[in-house]
């Protein structure tokens, strides 16, 4: 693997910023489609990736007003199965894909109402959903609480092994031949010379390749900025695309099974206890990730004995048996959101792509992304659930992409 430095004026068809699950993604889809392809990242693991949950999850996760990201969210979801079995077949890397489904349950009558209101839009969305009263929750997850009020079994949510699927993506996109360059991208360059702090690089201007943070260079004429929470962070960018992306700071806990001690969930549970919502998310190696919807601000990477708390807390009250496992981590990342908390994928300029803004939901279309920019570099229009989500719709005076 390169070392930080080692390409310098180096010539790709094309350049990807940022090595996350979104970023390599691409880079491996890309070279498989004919492409030379340079990836450059600082980091050799993606710490967003490496702190996610890895819930497919775009049933229980939809919202009412968000039926524009609902659909790409089942495109992403159509597509995951496929490009999955692909991945293990080319790297022998297993990515441990589960499809159970998710659980969602109530802890009280107050959340049982709120979940119902939801499961309704989501039946009206022609999404299944079996609703649930308490005993049968227990049949299904025979550690719940009998506390639980009621809840909604959701079949077509799925869940990934986040860090299997991180390392086989970047096992794939090494065997593909997509070269690496541990360096950050600071700008993207524009074709009639050098950057402005401003955005040189935008719809008017053509790219001619990026800047690293070390002070070399890699020439292409086409550069796809997939660098997550810090894409903003990335000169040359059109001003308003800069804005737009919000690093969003998750806390989760990773739980482990004792020795002798069986399986305790089989199914991903979504929980709500009295108002705050909690998730568990089952491992086939055994572990249970543990984690929370609720937004906090970033940039901050610390891990808060209060988040640790809540999280165990709430877990416990709604799966008891989770006192019995064995805390094996604590960790936080950043989830690059945005105002509509839609991501941002297409073209914003002539040579210039971005990939970004996924927010909780990177894992799941990551495929499906791939898919997307792989299109727009070879001449192909992405699939059309992608139209509501391009660039263009930050820049003043555009449509969008």
């Amino acid at each position: 693997m390169p070392a930080k430095g080692a390409l310098v004026a180096v010539t790709a068809d094309v350049v990807i910023a940022g090595g996350g699950v979104i970023g390599t993604a691409i880079a491996w889809r890309a070279a498989a489609a004919g492409l030379d392809v340079v990836l450059a990242d600082p980091a050799a693991d993606d710490a967003a990736s490496l702190v996610a949950a890895g819930m497919l999850a775009p049933v229980s996760e939809a919202l009412f007003g968000e039926g524009a990201l609902l659909r790409v969210n089942l495109l992403a979801l159509a597509r995951f199965p496929a490009f999955a079995a692909e991945l293990e077949q080319v790297t022998g890397q297993r990515v441990g894909l589960r499809r159970e489904g998710t659980l969602a349950v109530a802890y009280d009558a107050g959340d049982y109402a709120a979940l119902m209101r939801l499961t309704a839009f989501r039946r009206s969305a022609g999404l299944d959903a079996e609703e649930l009263d308490s005993r049968a929750c227990r049949k299904l997850e025979s550690f719940l609480t009998p506390d639980v009020h009621g809840g909604v079994l959701f079949p077509g949510d799925w869940s990934v092994d986040n860090r299997r699927y991180a390392a086989a993506l970047r096992a794939a996109a090494a065997a593909a031949g997509v070269r690496t360059v541990r360096d950050r991208v600071t700008a993207v360059l524009a074709a009639d010379g050098g950057h402005r702090e401003d955005g040189a690089a935008g719809p008017d201007g053509r790219v001619r390749g990026v800047a690293l943070a070390d002070g070399g260079e890699i020439d292409s004429a086409r550069v796809v900025v997939a660098a997550g929470s810090w894409s903003g962070a990335v000169n040359g960018l059109p001003a308003p695309l800069r804005s737009v992306i919000r690093p969003v700071k998750g806390q989760l806990l990773r739980l482990r099974h004792p020795d002798g001690m069986p399986p305790v969930l089989t199914h991903t549970i979504r929980a709500t206890v009295r108002g705050a919502d909690v998730y568990l998310v089952p491992r086939a190696d055994g572990e249970v990730i543990v984690g929370a919807t609720q937004e906090e601000r970033g940039p901050d990477l610390t891990v808060t004995a209060g988040a640790v708390h809540d999280l165990l807390h709430d877990a416990m009250s709604v799966l008891p048996v989770t006192s019995e496992l064995i805390l094996a981590e604590t960790c936080a990342g950043l989830r690059p959101g945005t105002p509509d908390n839609g991501p941002v994928v297409g073209e914003a300029g002539p040579g210039l792509l971005l990939a970004t803004g996924h927010y909780r939901n990177g894992i799941l279309m990551s495929a499906a992304t791939a898919d997307a920019i792989v299109a727009c570099l070879t001449g192909e229009p992405p699939a059309a659930e992608w139209a509501p989500f391009g660039p263009g719709r930050f820049l003043a005076g555009t449509e969008a992409q």
